[in-house]
């Protein structure tokens, strides 16, 4: 192996360990989504550097998949994520959820 696939491979594997150390910690769902379209990212350029060293066309389709896989799911999630109702900042239990006269008044 050459010392340019053991600097990509240790940067993909950094970056991997960083990718679900924010998979873990991320306090939100759409930093766990990102995360996880990062990881899929990185699992897919380790299966191109891995094609690219060894010559081995036969991880292509499975690097196609890999691909198609973390868009669709991202794009499933966004639409997901669109959907659902937003909490405001200024909704609270009391009022039920009105927004305040002088946002009322902007959205007339």
């Amino acid at each position: 192996m050459t010392v340019v696939g053991v600097v990509a491979y240790v940067l993909l594997g950094t970056g991997a360990l960083l990718a679900l150390t924010r998979l873990a910690l991320g306090p939100s769902l759409l930093d766990r989504v990102v995360a996880t379209d990062t990881l899929l990212v990185i699992i897919s350029a380790g299966l191109a550097v891995h094609a690219a060293l060894e010559q081995d066309p036969t991880v292509i389709p499975v690097l196609v998949v890999v691909s198609l896989l973390a868009f669709v799911g991202s794009v499933s999630i966004a639409r997901y994520v669109g959907g659902m109702p937003q909490q405001s900042e200024h909704a609270d239990a009391s009022d039920g959820g009105a927004l305040p006269a002088a946002e009322q008044e902007v959205g007339r």
